[in-house]
């Protein structure tokens, strides 16, 4: 008989404050207002709250709002990105996620007003300075959106 071990991981978290100290992104392109579940730079639950008040629905569209199929995928790519920054974060060093590609991207259902995104992403694999992660968002449960994000961090300037 084989014995089992279970390994127990601490999950992190990120505010929005945690959030903008990690990214550059700022209103109105800041696409996740909470990241809850992290581990480590090989999975998080990115969280967007969407609400009416949203610049981009005086124009998409008018009288039926849906949130943009593309501010969805920057969202997951913020979320992949915020992760592995504070994975990396060191003192001395500043560093940047700049996207390199979207592969595979496939939209569901749409989202709006009122809907709590959530953005599910786990590492594909990394190298380095290169990596590849699987993104789904999901509105309660039901997933709405699909890609591979790959991104690579570099150096900030000052």
């Amino acid at each position: 008989m084989n014995e089992t071990t279970s390994e127990v991981r601490e999950l992190d978290a990120m505010s929005v404050a945690d959030i903008l100290q990690a990214l550059p992104h700022r209103y109105p392109m800041l696409m996740i207002d909470r990241i809850i579940e992290i581990d480590g730079d090989e999975s998080a639950i990115g969280v967007k709250n969407v609400t009416f008040n949203e610049p981009i629905f005086q124009g998409h569209f008018p009288g039926n709002p849906i949130f943009p199929g593309v501010l969805i995928i920057e969202g997951m790519a913020q979320t992949a990105g915020a992760i592995v920054i504070k994975h990396d974060s060191t003192a001395e060093r500043k560093s940047i996620v700049m996207l390199l590609g979207v592969d595979n991207a496939r939209f569901r259902k749409p989202a709006g007003p009122g809907d709590t995104i959530e953005y599910h992403i786990s590492k594909v694999h990394r190298r380095r300075t290169v990596g590849r992660y699987r993104a789904e968002a999901k509105v309660k449960g039901t997933i709405i959106a699909e890609a591979e994000i790959t991104a690579m961090i570099v150096e900030a300037q000052s």
